[in-house]
């Protein structure tokens, strides 16, 4: 079953379906700011700029991040 939650900025909103998520942290890695999972919330979409959130969503190997 997915648990779909939707993080939403001034200017994007980030997808996160937990059911697919590996926890292989390319999120945390390229974007700290923005993904923090000691920080509730821990999507901040608005720590950085769209580009960039959208760079780091893509290299998602499970396709758990997504922009909607």
């Amino acid at each position: 079953m997915a648990k779909i939650r939707r993080y939403e900025g001034d200017e994007i909103t980030v997808g996160y379906d937990a059911s697919r998520c590996i926890h292989a942290a390319e999120c945390v890695k390229g974007l700290p700011r923005v993904f923090n999972p000691k920080s509730r919330p821990w999507i901040r979409p608005e720590g950085a700029e769209d580009a960039r959130i959208r760079e780091v969503v893509a290299r998602c190997p499970t396709g758990a991040l997504f922009i909607p």
